[in-house]
């Protein structure tokens, strides 16, 4: 097949269950951000920020170094995912003894004394997902995607029925209904939990999701190979440090809302920003899923003759495609905005800006594969740290001046360093002929596009949508016009 149809499929059924997982728990930003009031969702927020930050350091890079291992030694019987999956055991098991044992101490530093819970459950949850991650990671990498999904789904489907269950449906029993049925649910809701169901239900389908994956992992020889554990992490702790500094780049900003606002209104704002950053989420699920599909991919790829010829083809439609998705966004903001609560919107601005942040690192994540693929993962860490340093010191001197808009302007000055820096870099280490000219056209024509439908005239809201939609047309007709060759091949396939 095609390397990249196969590319393609893979990313299609990945995408499936992030961009439906995505968007299915999406759909829950309309019930939180109208059941819960800002200050409420800035702490959801705030701890899901921690839990992205501590992932990253209990898996520190071992998922991607098992990629890189285990395509090196196909074929023999390096015990490569026992291997990887002892190491992650021993630290993770060490985290969650530390968490349970200083829990109030812990809650006691992020100032939520009175809920010492908070940090076992999230100690618990995030222990879980971390082991859960090496044997997904091995789906992956024996491209069993659709087993992936599948189990993706069911984590999906668990978290937000419990959701439903505990936010909507014990509340309204319990507020509409008499006799024994609200008494059961009286004694199994207590409303003073509030934000706490939303922890619960995850800890449950996290919980579900380790035990269906457990057999995968018992199903191998307990080997252990500590020369083989020592290659690995020379490899891995470079890309811990990328992985680090670059989580930092994508949470630092909420977590720094807090500590440097004034109290009163900090968690609000933190709460605000954090819904409006989930409007940019659609472009966050296609990065996801191609990444999911990607990495595993470029490694199967580039022993072959015409690899750097195919990397640029990939990245020439991923910027095609993330393009699109800024332009449908921002037409149909309208329409978009209203899956948050009314009283979150005065954060609507930032959307633009964390939707070209993030365009700019998906073609960031694209560029790195030369130095995973050459080896020189210390060009990882140089690049995350670079980003790191900048999201810490805008975000220090702008959100005491511009509040949560100097998060955003961080975001995007951050991204757009490091996918600048990689590109100068990969040049000169792992050079592969890029398509510069089409992938800045291809930008710079949908914020063009943007920056038109908002110069617009006020209208009724149905005649703007019926102008974006044309401006939207214009757009893919201009993606035409520079992929003409392609388009034409296309029609004398079709024809």
């Amino acid at each position: 097949m095609n390397p990249l149809k196969r590319l393609a499929g893979q990313t299609a059924i990945y995408g499936l269950s992030s961009i439906v997982g995505r968007l299915l728990n999406y759909l829950l930003v309309p019930m939180y951000t109208r059941v819960f009031l800002t200050n409420e969702f800035g702490v959801i927020t705030e701890m899901y920020s921690y839990v992205a930050f501590l992932i990253v350091i209990l898996t520190y890079g071992m998922e991607t170094a098992y990629f890189r291992f285990n395509e090196n030694h196909k074929g023999t019987d390096t015990p490569i995912f026992s291997t990887v999956l002892f190491s992650i055991l021993s630290t993770t098991t060490l985290f969650l003894i530390v968490g349970l044992i200083f829990k109030q101490p812990i809650a006691e530093l992020l100032r939520y004394p009175d809920n010492p819970e908070y940090i076992v459950w999230f100690s618990i949850i995030i222990a879980m997902d971390a082991i859960s991650a090496i044997p997904f990671a091995r789906l992956r990498a024996e491209n069993k995607a659709v087993r992936f999904a599948s189990l993706k789904f069911i984590n999906i489907g668990v978290n937000i029925g419990l959701n439903l269950f505990f936010i909507l449906l014990c509340p309204w029993v319990i507020k509409t209904q008499s006799g024994s049925l609200a008494q059961f649910f009286e004694a199994i809701y207590d409303p003073r939990i509030g934000v706490g169901y939303v922890f619960i239900s995850n800890l449950v389908a996290s919980g579900l999701t380790l035990v269906l994956l457990a057999p995968q992992m018992f199903r191998i020889k307990p080997t252990f190979s500590f020369p083989l554990w020592k290659q690995m992490l020379v490899y891995a702790l470079p890309l811990l440090v990328a992985g680090l500094a670059g989580i930092i780049n994508e949470t630092m900003d909420k977590l720094l809302l807090k500590f440097i606002l004034p109290e009163d209104i900090a968690m609000s704002q933190v709460g605000i920003y954090g819904a409006c950053y989930k409007i940019s989420i659609m472009m966050t699920i296609f990065i996801q899923a191609f990444r999911f599909a990607a990495e595993p991919f470029f490694f199967a790829e580039s022993r072959k003759e015409n690899a750097a010829n195919l990397y640029s083809d990939v990245m020439n439609y991923f910027i095609i495609a993330c393009s699109l998705i800024f332009v449908g966004i921002m037409l149909y903001i309208d329409v978009v905005k209203l899956f948050v609560g009314e009283e979150f919107r005065e954060g609507l601005p930032v959307v633009p800006i964390l939707l070209l942040a993030n365009l700019f690192l998906g073609v960031f994540f694209n560029l790195s594969i030369w130095y995973k693929l050459s080896g020189q993962t210390r060009f990882g860490a140089y690049l995350a740290v670079i980003g790191a340093l900048i999201t810490i010191v805008l975000n220090v001197w702008w959100i005491p001046l511009i509040g949560y808009m100097g998060s955003a302007w961080a975001t995007l000055i951050c991204y757009f360093s490091m996918m600048v820096l990689s590109w100068y870099w990969g040049q000169k280490h792992y050079p592969i002929p890029y398509q510069h000219k089409k992938g800045i056209a291809f930008i710079v024509g949908a914020v063009g596009i943007y920056l038109i439908s908002e110069i617009m005239p006020d209208m009724v809201s149905g005649y703007r949508l019926l102008v974006n939609s044309g401006l939207l047309v214009v757009y893919v007709l201009f993606i035409a016009w520079i992929e003409r060759d392609v388009v034409k091949k296309i029609v004398r396939r079709i024809l």
